[in-house]
């Protein structure tokens, strides 16, 4: 697998211009990305939650985690982290681990946070442990029409 199908059917689509980074391992860590030439605070990283209402994707900078206090706070819901099995239910085209941040595009309510806003450009899992997409900040908004921003995130602990 390149990259995700729904992926590159959402670039194809909205007509952005990309580039796939391709990796020699998976870039799960702060020190994986940076050894790969990426800022990890432009990476946007995704989490699925979940509770009796659904689902909700969470995007922050791989810098970041979600302030789950405030996330059920603001969006009135008892959210939870998804599991494995939720992750293969609705990513069905990715491998587990490398979920791309395209809410929209795979039918999931998504929150991002205002952080990757202050980014040139986002990088983002492509679908596959080794390969990240590269867009522009605008583009990557394109990408993410319908998704709401605000400041969600707080720094993660090294």
């Amino acid at each position: 697998m390149t990259i995700a199908a729904t992926v590159g059917d959402a670039l194809a689509f909205e007509g952005i211009d990309f580039r796939i980074l391709r990796t020699a391992q998976s870039v799960a860590t702060v020190e994986a990305l940076r050894s790969a030439g990426v800022e990890p605070e432009g990476c946007a990283r995704a989490q699925l939650l979940k509770d009796t209402q659904g689902y909700v994707l969470t995007v922050t900078a791989a810098t970041r985690v979600p302030d789950m206090d405030l996330l059920r706070r603001e969006l009135h819901r008892e959210l939870v982290p998804a599991g494995d099995d939720d992750l293969d239910d609705l990513f069905c085209d990715c491998e587990i681990g490398s979920v791309p941040p395209l809410g929209p595009w795979y039918r999931i309510p998504t929150v991002v946070d205002s952080s990757l806003r202050e980014q040139v450009d986002i990088f983002f899992d492509a679908g596959e442990p080794c390969a990240l997409v590269q867009v522009t900040e605008q583009s990557f908004e394109k990408l993410l029409e319908g998704a709401d921003y605000f400041a969600f995130s707080r720094r993660a602990r090294s």
